[in-house]
């Protein structure tokens, strides 16, 4: 037998059976000729491709993103690492906003933690509460 079980790139890539599948109905890895028996033969590259895609997800890059990377990166004749660098630095300006959007959130949490009187009030009379109760955008957070 030439290549990998789906058990073994399972182990190799440190994933579950679950999540090659689902990458190989998302056209993220190529399906593998079966045996006569049914049973699927991956190469070896399906072990790195598989590495790859994990470690662009740890980065922040979402599946249809990593899906735009591939296809980058296997279109040798006209590759140009300057849209890889458009990627990253799109997906930078993505991770800022996100921070931006989050300490807006704590901002927001420590006031009305400091607002509320704690134990033996009665709940109706809870900042946190009556901030959440009000409804409407993100525009309540605080900057």
């Amino acid at each position: 037998m030439n290549g990998l079980s789906i058990g073994e790139v399972a182990k190799k890539s440190n994933v579950n059976i679950e999540t090659i599948r689902y990458y190989e109905r998302r056209g993220l890895i190529s399906e593998p000729p079966r045996t006569e028996s049914g049973y699927r033969i991956f190469p070896l590259e399906t072990v790195e491709r598989i590495k790859f895609i994990k470690r662009s997800q740890e980065l922040g890059f979402s599946l249809d993103e990593i899906e735009k990377l591939l296809a980058i990166t296997e279109d040798e004749e006209h590759f140009d690492s300057k849209e890889i660098l458009d990627f990253a630095t799109q997906k930078i300006r993505e991770i800022e906003l996100k921070i931006h959007d989050l300490q807006k959130i704590k901002t927001t949490l420590e006031d009305l933690s400091a607002q509320c009187p704690g134990s033996g009030n009665p709940i109706c009379k809870c900042p946190i509460v009556e901030t959440l109760s009000k409804g409407g955008g993100k525009e309540w957070l605080k900057d």
